[in-house]
């Protein structure tokens, strides 16, 4: 109160003494080791720092701080909290400073970021990935948090029977593609892989959702599934070798220890020539033949407006139900299909 007080006191001064207005304070950003922007042409998208909300915000003196808790750096990631922080900086301009951190994959480095972010309170938290958002829950009940990347809510949060509003201190985004549609992907471009692993990190509730969900697809069209988990990344390169002398072909879902860890991956299954279908470009791209994927950056910009609405107190965060994406896109990546003897039907997109 103190800072917005003097900040008022400040422009009040300038307007007497020079006539014109002065804007606040330039955004910071504590990246720590936070995720650097995605390569996609997408999120290098330039930003607009001109806006409606900017002149707004400037007028009254108000600055928000936000704090974003990122569980790893990874493209799909770091693609969310880009379109996030546009979206603010396009609105707010420099009246919005954001404290970005990165966990480095690990949920403890979570709680002690968000703990942290509480006890600072921060305007609102962005908790990008499931133990992001597990960790921002238990870390306050009263400031705003908007979730992106997570798969289900419900599941990540234990709530029973989830309609899509959490009645808490919490809402935001899920990165959750058609997994019915996902499986069917099997059948339609490898219709001869009878047995097929599903591989995944045991520590991350979401990826345990998507593996049940795609098993049981998989199971009704025939096929012999079984499932591999790795505790965390130091295991990865192991299990998926057990996967792939197993199995005819492998599911990913959006796992984040797998997305930061498809070279490890790639350097067992491609060698092997097994094929990996995966829940998200990113995975793909390391190591995957294809996707039924969405855009995270825009997923990340759906935030950011939600962000804004509840900043601006348009909008109770617990009364906001979570958001989907609406379109998501076939793709595939050309070179592993190349290596692999794989032809992708028409109506895919190929990663660049």
């Amino acid at each position: 109160m103190k800072k917005l007080e003097k900040f008022i006191a400040i422009g009040l001064a300038a307007v007497m003494c020079m006539g014109v207005t002065a804007c606040g304070s330039n955004t910071a950003s504590s990246e720590g080791s936070a995720a650097a922007p995605a390569a996609s042409a997408e999120a290098a998208a330039p930003a607009s720092t001109e806006s409606a909300g900017d002149s707004a915000a400037a007028a009254d003196g108000k600055v928000y701080n936000v704090g974003i808790c990122q569980l790893v750096q990874h493209e799909a990631l770091d693609a969310a909290t880009k379109g996030f922080k546009d979206v603010l900086t396009e609105e707010f301009g420099d009246n919005v400073k954001f404290d970005e951190q990165n966990a480095a994959g690990d949920s403890a480095t979570c709680a002690t970021i968000t703990n942290t972010f509480a006890s600072n309170g921060v305007d609102l938290i962005l908790a990008n990935a499931t133990p992001a958002l597990q960790a921002a829950s238990a870390a306050t009940a009263d400031i705003p948090i908007l979730g992106t990347s997570i798969t289900e809510y419900g599941v990540a949060l234990g709530i029973d029977n989830f309609d899509g509003v959490t009645g808490k201190n919490i809402s935001g985004t899920s990165d959750l593609a058609p997994l019915d549609q996902q499986a069917a992907m099997f059948k339609e471009l490898l219709p001869d892989a009878e047995k097929i692993g599903i591989l995944y990190c045991s520590a991350e509730a979401n990826s345990v959702y998507q593996a049940e969900t795609v098993k049981a697809k998989l199971e009704e069209e025939g096929c012999d599934v079984s499932i591999y988990t790795f505790a965390d990344s130091n295991d990865v390169a192991q299990v998926t070798q057990t996967a792939c002398d197993e199995n005819d072909a492998l599911y990913i879902p959006t796992d984040n220890t797998a997305a930061s860890c498809t070279e490890a991956i790639n350097n067992v299954a491609l060698p092997s020539k097994t094929p990996i279908i995966a829940g998200e470009e990113g995975i793909v791209a390391g190591c995957g033949i294809a996707t039924l994927s969405i855009s995270y950056y825009e997923l990340g910009r759906t935030t950011g407006e939600m962000a804004v609405k509840v900043l601006k107190g348009e909008a109770k965060v617990e009364e906001m139900p979570i958001e989907y994406y609406a379109n998501p896109i076939k793709k595939y990546n050309p070179s592993i299909c190349k290596e692999l003897g794989i032809t992708i039907p028409d109506g895919y997109e190929a990663i660049q």
